[in-house]
C-alpha cells in the first residue's frame, strides 16, 4: 500500500480508515517508522500548515488530530521494539484552577504529531506537579495552559517553583491560552508564547531538534 493514503485518510479524521491502513501496513512488513513518520507524522504536518494558512479550523483540527492518534495507538506498543526513538519528551496540563481542557487537549495531539511523547498531566494542576513530572520523566519541554485572566498567574507560580528547585535552565517552557501574550511571557520568564497549537508544536520540534 502507499502511506499517502494513510496520510489523507488522518488529514480528512477517517477514523476506522486510519486504523485499518495502519494493521494493513504493519501485515505488509512496512517498518513502524516509516508508517508513523510517512503516514501520521507528515499528515499532521499538512494540517498544522493548513491551519496557519486558514484553509482549515480547530474542529478539523480537532478531527485530524483523533484520527492520527488512532493510529499512534495501534504503533506505540510496537515502537520500543524496533528500537524507535522519539524526537522529545513533553509535559503539559492546564494551570490551578482552570478546567479548560480543549486547547490544551489540541497542543499534546498536535506534540505527538511531531514524534515527540506526551505526557498529559490534565487540567486544574497544583503548581509542584509540572516540575515532579518533568523531573520524573527527563522532559525536554513543559507546556503550561491558562484560558482564564484569573488563573494566568498560576503560570509564573509554577515557572518559579523550577527556579526554587535550581533547575530552571534544563527545561524548555512554553505557554499559551486565549488571555496569554508575549509580553506576558516575557514578564513570567518563560521560553515560549505560541497563540495556536500548531506554532507550539513547530516551535516545540525546532527546539528538540536543537538539542539532539
Amino acid at each position: 500500500m502507499e502511506l499517502k493514503e494513510l496520510s489523507l485518510a488522518v488529514e480528512k479524521g477517517k477514523v476506522k480508515l486510519v486504523k485499518e491502513l495502519v494493521n494493513q501496513a504493519l501485515a505488509e512488513g512496512i517498518p513502524v517508522d516509516e508508517i508513523l513518520n510517512d503516514g501520521l507524522i507528515s499528515a499532521m504536518g499538512v494540517v498544522g500548515d493548513k491551519f496557519r494558512e486558514n484553509k482549515i479550523y480547530v474542529p478539523e483540527m480537532l478531527v485530524a488530530s483523533r484520527a492520527m492518534s488512532a493510529g499512534l495507538k495501534i504503533l506505540e506498543p510496537l515502537m520500543s521494539q524496533t528500537g524507535y526513538e522519539p524526537i522529545g519528551k513533553v509535559v503539559i496540563g492546564t494551570v490551578k484552577g482552570d478546567l479548560h481542557d480543549i486547547g490544551k487537549n489540541l497542543v499534546a495531539m498536535m506534540m505527538k504529531g511531531i514524534g515527540a511523547t506526551v505526557y498529559d498531566v490534565g487540567v486544574d494542576v497544583e503548581d509542584p506537579v509540572f516540575l515532579k513530572k518533568a523531573e520524573e520523566v527527563g522532559a525536554d519541554v513543559v507546556c503550561l495552559s491558562a484560558l482564564l485572566t484569573t488563573t494566568m498567574p498560576a503560570i509564573g507560580d509554577v515557572i518559579n517553583e523550577f527556579k526554587k528547585a535550581g533547575v530552571r535552565d534544563k527545561y524548555y517552557i512554553m505557554i499559551g491560552g486565549a488571555p496569554v501574550s508575549q509580553q506576558f511571557a516575557d514578564q513570567v520568564g518563560a521560553d515560549a508564547y505560541t497563540s495556536n497549537a500548531a506554532d507550539a508544536a513547530t516551535v516545540a520540534k525546532q527546539y528538540m531538534e536543537s538539542k539532539r
